[in-house]
């Protein structure tokens, strides 16, 4: 059985693959919730999926049946699929991987990614993921990763991630890529671990503000801010409804202004200032160009 079903094969400008997937990446959905916002404002098209039965053990993740009019309409499988659109404002493209995690064949489901890289000429990637973490959802996102080179995460403006254990499907690709020769970058947004069960949109939207500038463009994300901001006033009352959590969460925002505090002199030591949009953009390609041998 085939691993992948090409619908198409659609000719793209200098592509970048973003990628996430749900389950153990993704704390609050934020990181699946960032590609399906970009492939709404983008319009994107599917043009590839890979084959469920091969991936997904069905008594865990499950197909969801859909009722229409009080009857049944269909089953739907859990399915990886591949989109492209044309980054605004930019002459390239992107392509969209999203989905939930693959519980098997992640080998084999890895060199099939980076066949797909090879034949739409995929010259870089983000991948995107969401963990929880001891913050307090009143501050910003922190956004932790790393990238094929340190002079890229700092250009990114990203903390550095110093994890070690048990990986998922993104390390696995970022690691397969790197070995590939495409150019990655890592976007991890931190998620309280105390509202561990809601979505988080302000974590969405950190990951599709930072992910944009990476690609050299803006989304329009008047809807995302809306959403974060009634997610933390619900936090809010929440928390102010209990003596312990409310004392808790000022703990952590004392915590996080001191190690943004020091941070931020470490920062000015190092002479170290995140790139904007356009100049990451550049410095991207200029490392296209090297992998490539293209000298223009």
């Amino acid at each position: 059985m085939e691993l992948l079903h090409w619908e198409r094969q659609p000719t793209l400008r200098r592509p970048t693959l973003v990628a996430a997937f749900e389950g153990w990446n993704d704390a609050g959905n934020a990181a699946s919730g960032a590609v399906a916002y970009l492939a709404r404002s983008w319009k994107a098209a599917r043009f590839a999926t890979f084959e469920p039965e091969e991936l997904f053990d069905f008594t865990s993740t499950r197909p969801q049946v859909r009722i229409e009019a009080g009857e049944t309409h269909q089953v739907e499988w859990p399915t990886i699929s591949l989109s492209y659109a044309a980054v605004p404002g930019t002459a390239t493209d992107v392509v969209l991987m999203s989905g939930p995690e693959p519980q098997l064949r992640w080998k084999s489901f890895v060199r099939e990614v980076c066949q797909v890289c090879r034949t739409l000429d995929v010259g870089s990637a983000v991948l995107l993921g969401a963990m929880l973490a001891d913050v307090p959802h009143t501050r910003p996102v922190r956004v932790s990763g790393g990238a094929t080179s340190s002079e890229l995460a700092t250009l990114a403006g990203l903390e550095p991630s110093y994890y070690e254990g048990p990986t998922g499907i993104v390390g696995v690709i970022a690691d397969a890529l790197a070995k590939q020769g495409v150019t990655s970058i890592s976007l991890w947004a931190s998620v309280p671990h105390y509202v561990s069960q809601s979505s988080s949109p302000k974590a969405t939207l950190a990951l599709v503000e930072r992910a944009s500038r990476l690609l050299g463009t803006k989304v329009e994300t008047t809807d995302l801010q809306i959403a974060s901001a009634a997610y933390e006033r619900q936090v809010n009352e929440l928390v102010a409804s209990d003596e312990d959590a409310s004392a808790y969460v000022s703990r952590l925002e004392e915590q996080d202004a001191e190690e943004r505090q020091a941070q931020g002199q470490a920062q000015e030591g190092g002479g170290l200032r995140p790139a904007s949009g356009e100049r990451l953009a550049a410095e991207v390609e200029r490392y296209l160009r090297e992998h490539r041998g293209d000298q223009k």
